[in-house]
């Protein structure tokens, strides 16, 4: 199974320029596969570095993030409805590829314990089958803040 931009959408909350997963390739119950196209116009290239434009850690993490958010999203279903899952911890992060433009960065990730208020993903991301990072990422599962906005209190 997979899942283009508008589907991704409508599970994750983040918007252009934030939104950092163009398609899920295949899921399951406790597994995921999902990419970002890494292009030369994306913002944060301006400033690292001129050039030697090189994807920062902390935007490979926030892929790799919104890739499980995706999967902890389809997990919960319809339970997850006014919910949202808010990083709590990343522990294991490794980084061991640049990735550059032009990289397609996928990302895999295994959910390895959920729970009603807390789950765990580990998260690998490749660039040509190498891994470039790693994580695994905690998440709290609480209400959005605009679940009130969107019943209309």
């Amino acid at each position: 199974m997979s899942m283009d931009i508008l589907e991704i959408m409508q599970t994750l909350k983040q918007r252009y320029p934030f939104l950092m997963v163009d398609r899920i390739t295949d899921y399951d119950e406790k597994h995921i596969t999902g990419y970002k196209n890494v292009t030369i116009n994306e913002p944060f290239f301006e400033g690292h570095f001129p050039g030697d434009p090189t994807m920062p850690g902390v935007m490979i993490l926030e892929s790799m993030g919104q890739v499980a958010s995706v999967l902890l999203g389809l997990k919960l279903g319809e339970e997850q409805k006014g919910k949202i899952a808010f990083l709590a911890g990343i522990d294991k992060a490794r980084f061991r590829k640049p990735v550059r433009p032009g990289d397609r960065l996928v990302t895999k990730a295994e959910l390895t314990n959920v729970r009603s208020v807390s789950a765990k993903v580990k998260t690998t991301a490749y660039v040509d089958d190498e891994v470039a990072a790693e994580a695994e990422f905690m998440c709290i599962i609480g209400d959005s803040l605009t679940k009130d906005k969107e019943a209309g209190k």
